[in-house]
């Protein structure tokens, strides 16, 4: 048994020599790969009840596998009934094998699980070929257990490439089967 996910067997085998033709990359080390991808849930309901935070922690640490970071409020906001400090959200950073064996399992196993799913929008890059995208609904994960959930909750996910630009970043997400809206 192989110890590198199967995304990033075929990440070395299939894509990188794929990508190498289409854009005409010189050496095998300007080919895009996946840096890290950063998973955070921000919880508004927080300031009422503080188990909200707890809860989405072991959430996300069930669906990611790693500890999540609890993230607070850096500046006060009276608008909002938040003081400076106050926990807010969770975030996970997935780097190497961690991100790669998530991404599997998210297109593979969550995408096909979503309600009505038409695909993701393919203009969620930023100009530097990083990809953002919402999940309204963290359920779709198979790890989460329906009955310990008492609110469900989103997330916003962010896939950080090596890539130079948007082509070749979503070229990149394209060659793992990323399922992108026609």
């Amino acid at each position: 048994m192989s110890n590198k996910a199967n995304f990033h067997s075929k990440y070395e085998k299939e894509i990188v020599p794929a990508l190498t033709e289409k854009f005409g990359y010189k050496n095998v080390m300007a080919v895009p790969k996946i840096e890290k991808i950063v998973i955070n849930m921000g919880i508004g309901e927080a300031k009422e009840d503080p188990k909200l935070i707890e809860e989405a922690k072991e959430q996300l640490s069930l669906i990611t596998g790693q500890l999540p970071k609890v993230t607070r409020a850096r500046i006060a906001i009276s608008n909002f009934k938040i003081r400076q400090g106050l926990a807010i959200g969770c975030a996970v950073t997935l780097r190497r094998k961690m991100a790669y064996e998530f991404l599997e399992r998210f297109i593979s196993v969550a995408s096909p699980r979503i309600r009505d799913f038409r695909g993701f929008s393919p203009r969620g890059f930023d100009g530097k070929g990083n990809y953002n995208f919402g999940l309204t609904d963290f359920s779709i994960f198979p790890e989460i257990n329906h009955d310990k959930v008492r609110k469900s909750l989103g997330m916003n996910i962010t896939v950080v490439t090596t890539a130079k630009t948007d082509e070749e970043g979503r070229e990149l997400l394209k060659s793992f089967g990323f399922p992108y809206r026609k």
